[in-house]
C-alpha cells in the first residue's frame, strides 16, 4: 500500500499551472516543511526538518490556489510517485512527490494569521458575521435548519 499521511506548513506560495487543451486542469506544486526529531548520543532531542515536494491535481489543486499561503499549517494525505529525468549534464536525476489525494487545515485562522501566514479566507467568500461572544448571528426565522453551507 502506498499511503502517505504528512503535516507541516508550505515553504512558499503554490506554483499553480493549468494544463493545456479543452477541459484544462489545475496543477499546483508546492514544498511542505515537515518537523523531524531524532535523538543525539548524548540523549538530547534535536528538531530538524524535512522540506517535502507536494503536487495536487484538479480540485485538489484548485484549492491550493485559493486557499494555501506561505506558512500555512496543512495535513496532507496522498501517495509516492517517484520518477526520473536527464538533466542538461545527461546526467538522470531521480524524483519522488507527494501526490496529493486530500489537504486540510491544522490550524485555525486566527493561529495561521499569528504566524504570519496571510490567513485562508477565499477572496471572494465574505465571512460569517460574528456576536461579540464569538459566535455566528442566526438569522431569525429558522427554526430546526442549521446555518451551514
Amino acid at each position: 500500500m502506498n499511503r502517505v499521511i504528512l503535516i507541516g506548513r508550505l515553504t512558499r506560495d503554490p506554483e499553480i499551472r493549468y494544463s493545456q487543451g479543452e477541459q484544462s486542469t489545475a496543477v499546483a506544486r508546492y514544498t511542505l516543511a515537515v518537523d523531524r526529531r531524532f535523538s543525539r548520543n548524548n540523549g538530547t532531542d534535536q528538531q530538524s526538518a524535512d522540506f517535502i515536494g507536494c503536487v495536487a491535481f484538479g480540485r485538489a489543486g484548485e484549492f491550493a490556489e485559493r486557499y494555501l499561503r506561505k506558512g500555512t499549517k496543512i495535513a496532507v494525505t496522498g501517495r509516492i510517485q517517484t520518477g526520473s529525468y536527464t538533466n542538461r549534464d545527461g546526467q538522470k536525476v531521480y524524483t519522488a512527490d507527494v501526490v496529493v489525494e486530500d489537504h486540510e487545515f491544522v490550524e485555525s485562522k486566527n493561529a495561521n494569521s499569528d504566524n504570519n501566514a496571510g490567513g485562508f479566507a477565499p477572496i471572494d467568500r465574505p465571512s460569517p458575521s460574528a456576536a461579540g461572544d464569538g459566535f455566528m448571528n442566526i438569522p431569525d426565522g429558522i427554526d430546526e435548519e442549521l446555518p451551514f453551507n
